[in-house]
């Protein structure tokens, strides 16, 4: 999602269902990564020029929270993360691995509300 396209012309959070304050946006530095946790899910938050991304904290093949931490940057034009364990790369767009077929990090909304960088928990089910 890009940073400067979220106007204020939606609803205030409260009246959003799902939306959860995280943090103000310049907390979240550009080609870093943070960790959240977000109603119980530990949520990695990326900021990439002007898009944010929000992808599951854990790293599915190395079983541990740490995408957070990962190595962030991009393979040919697509937004990506490196985990910090085994360096499978992340699509962050999409939480796809491109280096292992079927393997994906759950992704969830990300916005940013007058300065405020919200996340919606997407989940399976």
């Amino acid at each position: 999602m890009s940073i400067a396209t979220d106007t204020s012309t939606r609803p205030p959070a409260a009246d959003a269902p799902g939306w959860s304050p995280v943090c103000p946006l310049e907390r979240l530095e550009p080609e870093r990564g943070v960790a959240a946790l977000v109603d119980g899910a530990q949520v990695a938050l990326f900021r990439t020029g002007d898009e944010l991304f929000a992808l599951d904290n854990l790293d599915p093949v190395g079983g541990a929270y740490v995408l957070s931490r990962g190595i962030v940057g991009s393979r040919g034009g697509t937004p990506t993360v490196a985990s910090p364990l085994h360096k499978q790369v992340y699509d962050l767009r999409t939480g796809a691995c491109l280096d292992l077929p079927g393997v994906a990090v759950p992704r969830h909304d990300v916005r940013c509300r007058d300065g405020l960088v919200e996340v919606r928990l997407r989940r399976e089910g």
